[in-house]
Formats: C-alpha cells, structure tokens, sequence
C-alpha cells in the first residue's frame, strides 16, 4: 500500500481485476435467495452525465451490498439504441445512425467501467440489433393473432420537426417529449397495441404495488383514469343512426341543450356534407386540427365550434337540440361527443353565452333559485332536481343511478365505466426502429410476415433524403416482395415501432440475452423475474413503466411468463441540480464527469453523489462538496495506512474501557449503515454515520492501541468494518485499504458485518441540563441512573449551579436518557 492515495492506479488495479475474475457473473442457482437489481437503461447520446452517474451509483451500492448479503445478484447493463437522435444525428452529420450509435456505446461502456460499476457485462444487450427486435417482431404477430394488434386511421399527435407521430403519452404541455416542439393532429394510418384490454388490471393492481412511490401510482392512476357513468344514445333527427356519448353527470341530462363532437369525430363532415354548413365546418375543423394541443385544449383557450347542421334528440326530454363541432371537446376521451349542459358545466356555459344556446336549470341549491338569465358561471355541485320530470325533487347524487337505470329500460344506455386510457399507437415514420413485421397485399390484405422469415432486419445501406423523412418506402429493392399467402407482388410495411417497444421487455431478456429459441428462456426469467428493484427517473412514471407493466401481462397471459408485474420495487432519483436549474447544455451548467473522475478518481465523484442528498430528492451540486469527499477518502486512506501493520487477535465480548467504547462505536455504526441501506436507501446518512466514526477512531491514542492488546483487537475490529462498510460506496479504495489490512480481493465476496446486541447499550450516558426550557449544561450518567442520581449529578455541575443559586428547584422532568430540565422560581 502507496503512503499517498492515487486514485487512478488504485481504480484502474482493481477494476482490471474484477473483470479477469468475472466476479460480477450472474448464474442461476436455485439454491440460492436471487436478487435482481436494474437501473433504467442508458440511451447512446454520447457521453455519460451526472443524473447517470447518480443514478447508476445508487443501484451500484445495493448491488454490491446484497452480493456481500449472501444473495445471488444479478445487475445487468444495456443500450435503448434506437430512437430519433441518432437519426437526427445522422441527418445532421451524413453519417448512419448504426455507426453513430454503436460508436457511442463504445465509449461509454468505457465510461460506465471506468465508475467501477458491478455490471454483468457478459449479458450486455443493445435493442437496435435484430437478434433482440426479431423477439418483439415475433411477439408483435402474436398479439396480431390474439387481437390485441389492430390498424386503424386516426387522428395522431404528430410532430413536424421529428417527423412521427407521438403516442398521447410522448406530448407533454402540447409538446413532443423528445424536441419540445408543439404537436399538431393528422389523420393517418397507423399500428395500435390494445393495452385498453388490461385497463382495469393495470388500474386494480397499482394497490398492490406496495414497493413503488405512492406519487407514480397516483400519475398511473390517473392515466387510466377510470370514470363511472353512463352511455346515452342521442337519436339523429333525420334517422340516419345516433349519437353515442358517456357522462359521468347522468343527472344533468334534462338540461341537455346542444350537443357538441370533437373536431376529429368523424360525425362532423358526415353531418355537415352537402349543407349549407358544410364549407364552414371543413374550414373549422382544419384549422383547429393545426393548432397545438395546449393552446386549442388549455383552460385559457378560447371555447370556439360551428354548426353542424343537423340535430339529435335528447331521449328523455324528446328536445331537438342542435349539434355542433367544439375546439374543447377531446376525441380520445368518452366517445368523443358531449352532451352539452350549459347550466352545469362551465365550458359549456362559456360556448352557450357566445353562440346564445339556451340554458336550462336542472339542479337546484338548497336555500337558493338559480334564473338562467342572470347566472354568471355553471352551477357545479350538489342539489335538488328540477324541470326532470319524474325525477323533479330527486338528490343528485341519487338521481345519477335512477336516470341511468331508466336509460337502460328504455335501450337508450345505461351505466358503464369509461377509462381515460387510449391504445398505444406504435406506429413511426421514422428510419432508426424495428421494422413492423407485415406486408399489404392488394389480394389478401395485410399478411403477417412468416416467423422463419423473422427477423426483418432494417437494411442499413441506404442514405437519408435531405427533407429528413425515412428512406425506407423509397427502398424498392427492399419495399417490394412476394406476398407470403399468394406469391403476388406485395409491399412491405415501412412504420416502424415506437422505440418504447423495445423498452417495454428489455429486463426480461437480461435473463436470457443470448437464448435463441424463443423470446425468452422460461427457466431463467422465472427465476430472475420480477426485478426486485428498479431505479430510474419520475419522468418515465406514465410511459415506459405503464408499458412495461401492459407487457407482463400480455406475456404472462400467453403462457411465457409467469411473474404479473416487472418490477416489485421502485426507486424514482431525483435530478441533478446546478446553479438552481438542472443540469443541461442548453442552460451551460453541465459538469462532465470524465473530467471529475480524471481530477479526482471515480470513488469520489460516487461519493459525492450517494453523500449530498438522499437518492429520492434533488441532487444539489457544489465544488466544495466534491473536494469534501476526496478528503475524507484520504483521510480514510492515511489512517488505515498508519495502521496497516496492526496485528491483534480477535476482539472480547468481555472488553472494558476504552476497548469497550471502540467495539460499542463499531456496532453502533454497522447496524446504523445496515438500516439505512436495507430499509430505507438512505445513503446519504449511513456515509455520515461512517464518516463520524472515522473521525471518533482518528481521536484514539496510537500509542494506547499498540500498547494494549484489548485495545488494538477492538481498534483492528473498527478498521476493517470502516472498509467493509465503504465498499458499496467506494468499491476501488476499499478493495485497496481490504487488501492492506490482510484481508482478500474480491470484497463483494466478504459477508457483510452483523452487529453484537449487546455492545448497542451504552454504560453511560450524556444528559442535556435545562433550566427554564434553557440548556446550561451537560453530565454524563450511567445508563441506568435513577432520576435521583440524575437530578444530583445535575445539581453539582457548576455551569448550572450559577443559574439556579438562590432559587428554588420547583420541578424537575426527566427525558429518561436524553434531559432534564430544572424549573426554578
């Protein structure tokens, strides 16, 4: 062992070493308790940042403290390759995104072993080559036979910059979740996942899932959004069909006065077609159809529409009432019509006062007379019914049941639940994607690709056009094909996938990454399966965790996996925060990594992260805090390296003096550490806790370890827990201090220390004196001190005999083991 710590000697040793000796290999063993530990795979964009650096050395240290637990840990690492950037990059550069890609995965694979992380390189799988897409092309045309694959033409959130159409879960404020620019509406054909199959599963299981943050389950919650109600069925007056809508306020439906469609209903051009109306409605609808979803939906937008020309009748009133197309009205959500109460819904109060609709009151306050004509907003809660026929005097609240019950008599509706959630649309017009495994022939129609003509593979020599659209339906050589039923000439399907697809699987393959049967080896991915814990970040709350868990399901219903959820545990890290805002290029206050780890080793910039904040809140960073860490790990080295040499048997039970006061701190500090990275992942402490204890073993007298056997067994005892302790936090400098103290390579491999039950009660204790709530003092008391002997030993320290002389001790309130304060008067 060098006198002076060099962290890149240290770091670049011991990581050479745990890769000749495999040590990270993960085996099945049935014997053994598993332990699956997965952060959220990188996208190639380069270059690690420092929310990866957090992020992965948090899922480091409960890695490698499990492995030292004696569990079979298995931590893979991979790439979420494909996906817009590298296209757009390629664009921009005239290079293939495949080089780009496998270019930056090179490189930061470098990185990610530079951090010194515990990964099982040997399962290390990237989603854009075909040997993984081929798996999910093949569980794509399975879904296809089950019905849970559909085509359809719909209207899509499509970004202009990226080219693609979003799924509504990729358009955050009116934007694409990639670019941030507005997303506007299209018609097209496109490729749907039935995920609203298991809309009530996903929704009935979030109670379950006791291990995840209550936050996410609240945002998926509220995703799937399930609503009760009811379907009501509006007559077209000309009898050409009706009008289906669901309403969560059955009981307003007398005061139903206009009805109002989302201009993407198909309903509004066929209504319209061939009236006088028909030249304005096109024109509405295209030009709300261009506007951004945020400033058309908003609740500051304006609330605009059109008359359709045509009316439906209210099925219980027999009211004709017009039908019109509204920008507010959202096609995704119910059915895509409203049935438009004026008096009880804001926004259709709004749009009745602009267009001079009629309002009818049919909820009543207590203690109060609404008057149509003088109201200034809707009246939204509870009350009386009136102007409802048979329900006049009827509660709300009541009536929402009898009304939908006397819909369901007459074959006009009835009660149902309505859920929020909306198809996963897969479909992009994007190059850099798995290819949807179908060819559309002119005879038979849309033909699955055979499975021993799996994978179709995305050719890769091709070049970009300037207007940066896919190349891919102008690749003849490769569009036109036989068509697999007929032999007639047929046209490749040129969509490919959403790239959360390939995110939605990903943990099960880590199981079994080179398994070449199947999807998935059965045997492994029972064993392994589910991941114990996931780490990853809030963002992906809605998107890839609703998707992953849809895909469990679909997987497990096909008989190929039995586990119902992907993950038992979450864990959401905060961000990273610089100067007040996160760190980003664009705000100029990213710290690169590369350039810490060269300056001060990995183990500190590990450090640093795991110390400064607790995982699940922001990350605040400083200079100072960096520079901290780096000198309590040279303090950590310099005390083991004067001491290196120590040699004592093993420590007593029965020890006494300052040999007991050594072995009470060393398993006072393990258990603390213990708890907080078992219970509760809270790093930030347990680093404290082993920091202070370094700090209390730098206060011994050398010469009273050296002089005293008792002594130096207990103070060797505390050396090596201080390293073992530190060994998930800073894997290279503590393999290096293990290695120095005779102990060997390899510490994920050393059990993790237990603590004496016994050596946790203290023989004194330190009481804080008070006197009138004021602290003037402190005593030190055995543990077991009786009040009296307390109050006594209180009474005599002269610090608090000058603020009770010449009064009288009135009371005194004893906090067994921790104060007292002395009321005096």
């Amino acid at each position: 062992m060098d006198k002076r710590y060099d962290p890149d000697a240290v770091e670049t040793k011991w990581q050479r070493f745990w890769e000749d000796e495999k040590i990270f290999k993960a085996e099945k063993d049935s014997t053994k308790q598993k332990y699956y530990l997965l952060e959220m795979f990188p996208y190639p964009s380069g270059s690690l940042h420092m929310g990866h650096v957090r992020n992965y050395s948090i899922g480091d240290v409960v890695a490698r403290f499990k492995m030292m637990r004696g569990l079979n840990v298995l931590h893979p690492m991979g790439w979420d390759a494909f996906g817009m950037p590298a296209e757009n990059a390629a664009i921009k550069n005239r290079s293939h995104p495949a080089i780009w890609t496998m270019q930056n995965i090179d490189h930061m694979r470098d990185q990610l072993k530079r951090m010194g992380f515990s990964y099982d390189w040997d399962r290390e799988l990237a989603t854009c080559h075909p040997e993984y897409y081929r798996w999910e092309q093949w569980l794509f045309l399975r879904m296809l036979e089950r019905g849970l694959v559909y085509r359809k033409k719909s209207i899509v959130n499509y970004c202009e910059p990226c080219q693609t159409v979003l799924a509504n879960e990729q358009v955050e404020a009116g934007c694409c979740w990639r670019c941030g620019t507005p997303v506007v509406q299209r018609e097209q054909q496109g490729w749907f996942f039935k995920i609203t199959n298991y809309a009530e599963e996903l929704l009935d299981w979030c109670d379950r899932l006791t291990g995840w943050p209550e936050k996410v389950l609240t945002m998926q919650r509220n995703w799937i959004g399930r609503s009760r109600g009811a379907r009501i069925f509006f007559d077209l007056e000309d009898g050409g069909g009706s009008i289906e809508v669901f309403t969560t306020r059955p009981d307003t439906l007398y005061g139903a006065t206009f009805m109002s469609l989302a201009p993407e209903h198909p309903l509004c051009l066929e209504l319209s077609t061939g009236t006088p109306q028909e030249k304005q409605v096109r024109e509405f609808i295209n030009r709300v159809l261009t506007q951004d979803w945020q400033s058309r939906t908003g609740e500051e937008a304006e609330k605009e529409g059109v008359f359709t020309g045509a009316y439906c009748v209210n099925p219980l009133t027999g009211r004709r009432i017009p039908v019109y197309v509204a920008n507010f009205v959202l096609y995704d959500y119910g059915t895509g019509a409203v049935m438009a109460v004026p008096a009880h819904d804001q926004r259709d109060f709004e749009f009745a006062r602009k267009y001079g609709l009629p309002i009818v009151v049919v909820i009543q306050p207590d203690g109060d007379r609404l008057d149509p004509a003088t109201m200034s907003e809707a009246y939204v809660d509870q009350g009386v019914l009136v102007n409802s026929g048979e329900f006049d005097g009827m509660d709300n609240i009541s009536a929402m049941g009898a009304i939908a019950q006397k819909l369901a008599s007459m074959g006009k509706g009835g009660p149902t639940i309505n859920y929020r959630i909306r198809d996963w649309g897969i479909s992009r017009q994007r190059y850099w994607g798995a290819p949807i495994p179908v060819i559309h022939c002119p005879k038979c129609g849309v033909v699955p690709v055979p499975d021993e003509a799996l994978p179709v593979v995305l050719p890769t020599d091709i070049e970009f056009p300037e207007s940066g659209r896919s190349p891919l339906p102008d690749l003849d050589w490769w569009v036109n094909v036989d068509c697999p039923a007929c032999g007639g000439p047929a046209r490749r399907e040129t969509d490919t996938m959403d790239t959360f697809v390939e995110s939605s699987w990903y943990f099960d393959r880590y199981a079994c990454p080179r398994y070449n049967k199947g999807m998935i080896d059965q045997d492994e991915v029972d064993y392994w399966l589910p991941v114990d814990q996931y780490i990853g970040g809030i963002e992906h709350a809605i998107l890839h965790l609703l998707y992953s868990r849809f895909f469990t399901k679909v997987l497990r219903d096909m008989g190929i996996k039995k586990s119902d959820e992907p993950f038992t545990n979450l864990l959401t890290q905060g961000m990273v925060i610089k100067d007040g805002a996160k760190m980003s290029k664009s705000k100029g206050n990213v710290v690169d990594p590369e350039e810490l780890v060269s300056k001060y080793g990995a183990d500190t910039v590990r450090l640093f992260c795991l110390f400064a904040a607790p995982p699940e809140r922001d990350l605040d960073w400083t200079s100072e805090g960096v520079e901290g860490a780096s000198r309590f790990l040279n303090r950590v080295w310099n005390l083991i390296h004067q001491f290196k040499d120590l040699r004592a048997g093993q420590p007593t039970t029965t020890a006494e003096g300052p040999a007991r006061s050594i072995r009470r701190l060393t398993h006072r500090t393990i258990k603390k550490v213990t708890e907080d990275i078992e219970t509760r992942f809270h790093f930030n402490t347990a680093v404290a806790a082993i920091m202070e204890m370094t700090n209390e073993l730098s206060r011994v007298d050398p010469q009273e370890v050296q002089a005293k056997p008792d002594v130096a067994a207990a103070y060797l005892e505390a050396l090596k827990a201080v390293v073992v302790l530190l060994s998930p936090f800073v894997p290279h400098v503590a393999e290096e201090l293990w290695e120095a103290l005779g102990g060997r390579p390899g510490m994920v491999r050393v059990p993790w220390p237990t603590y004496d039950s016994a050596l946790l009660v203290q023989d004194e204790v330190l009481i804080v004196v008070q006197v009138n709530g004021k602290k003037r003092g402190e005593v030190i008391v055995p543990a077991d001190a009786s009040e009296e002997v307390v109050k006594k030993a209180a009474l005599a320290a002269s610090n608090v005999q000058r603020f009770i002389e010449g009064k009288t001790v009135r009371k005194a309130v004893l906090v067994p083991g921790k104060l007292l304060n002395l009321v005096v008067g």
